[in-house]
C-alpha cells in the first residue's frame, strides 16, 4: 500500500515534509525492485544538492542502483543505523529505512512531486511499459 501522506518522486523517492525539511527513503516499489539491500553508502552531512543531483548508491543482491534529490537544499541528518543495518529499508521503508533528511532551498519544487495518487497512477503505467 502506498502511504497518502507523503509525496513522491519519479525515481521512486518518498518524501515526507515536516518544518522546510524533507525525510527521504525509497518507496516500497523501489525496495522490492531491489531486493535485498546489501549496502548503502551514507551520504554527507552538509553537502548542497540540486534537484535531480545523485546522492548516493544502493546496493542490492541483485543491482545497485542510485538515490536522486527530490528537491534542492543541504543534508543536515543522515539514517546511521543503515550503515549496520542497511535491510531497515527492505524491513521498514516508510519508517526506520530513511535515508536522509535535506533542509529545502525552494519550497516551490515540491509542488513537481507527486502525490500517492498520482504516484500509483505511475506505477500502474511503469508496469504497462
Amino acid at each position: 500500500m502506498i502511504p497518502k501522506d507523503l509525496l513522491y518522486h519519479k525515481e521512486h523517492e518518498w518524501i515526507r515534509v515536516e518544518d522546510g525539511r524533507v525525510i527521504v527513503g525509497i518507496s516500497d516499489f523501489a525496495q522490492e525492485a531491489l531486493g535485498d539491500i546489501v549496502y548503502l553508502e551514507i551520504p554527507e552531512i552538509g553537502k548542497s544538492l540540486k534537484q535531480g543531483d545523485e546522492i548516493t548508491e544502493i546496493e542490492s543482491t541483485k543491482t545497485t542502483s542510485m538515490l536522486y534529490a527530490p528537491v534542492s537544499g543541504k543534508i543536515v541528518a543522515v539514517n546511521r543505523d543503515l550503515e549496520e543495518k542497511p535491510e531497515l529499508i527492505n524491513e521498514d521503508t516508510y519508517g526506520g529505512g530513511w535515508i536522509l533528511t535535506i533542509e529545502v532551498d525552494q519550497a516551490s519544487e515540491l509542488d513537481h512531486l507527486m502525490e500517492w495518487g498520482d504516484y500509483e497512477r505511475f506505477l500502474e503505467n511503469e508496469k504497462q511499459d
